[in-house]
């Protein structure tokens, strides 16, 4: 069988756009969410640690940054099956060419893309519609001594969130902001 998933490569090393290949007829349609032996040629590494499913019910709110660090950094797999979101992830790998920079993609349930991020990423979105549904796919479980956040409206960030905010939790607004002494993620070499 042909592959399930188009590949599209972003200007980010290791952060890449599948669009899922849709099969329907009269019943309804069949997409795969989530192939090993595909996905391997696309960057992922690891089995599945976790699935994890969002609500969010109101338009302009803004959930993330969110981030592990090493050695429980993770790999997601998101896909938006509810609604519209933009999608942001912020490069947060030491010595990376887009260190500190963001990439945004709208996910959707009509656009069947996922957004495929590597380690080192913190990530977040900001929801377009009302009751948006997100699923992760998730390749190390959640450590709570690891875990990281960006302030999504930190102005040295400049994430572009193309509606007002409606909704951000009080422990995603009190994240830090960045400093000149932050000097990234390092990963262990795998």
């Amino acid at each position: 069988m042909s592959s399930r998933f188009t590949v599209v490569p972003t200007s980010f090393d290791g952060l890449k756009i599948l669009e899922r290949r849709i099969v329907g007829d009269e019943r309804g349609s069949f997409h795969r969410m989530f192939c090993a032996n595909e996905l391997a040629a696309a960057g992922w590494k690891s089995p599945i640690a976790q699935i994890n499913f969002t609500r969010t019910t109101l338009r302009g709110t803004i959930r993330g940054m969110h981030y592990q660090r090493a050695p429980f950094a993770e790999m997601k797999l998101v896909a938006c099956v509810s609604g519209r979101v933009l999608d942001v992830v912020v490069d947060l790998r030491a010595g990376s060419a887009t260190f500190l920079k963001w990439f945004s993609v709208e996910l959707s349930e009509d656009n069947h893309c996922s957004v495929l991020v590597p380690e080192g990423f913190a990530h977040g979105f900001q929801a377009l519609t009302d009751d948006v549904a997100l699923l992760y796919s998730v390749s190390s479980p959640f450590t709570a001594e690891a875990e990281g956040g960006l302030n999504p409206l930190d102005p040295r960030i400049g994430i572009d969130w193309p509606l007002p905010v409606s909704t951000i939790s009080a422990r995603d607004a009190g994240q830090p902001h960045v400093t000149d002494a932050f000097e990234g993620m390092k990963l262990d070499a795998a």
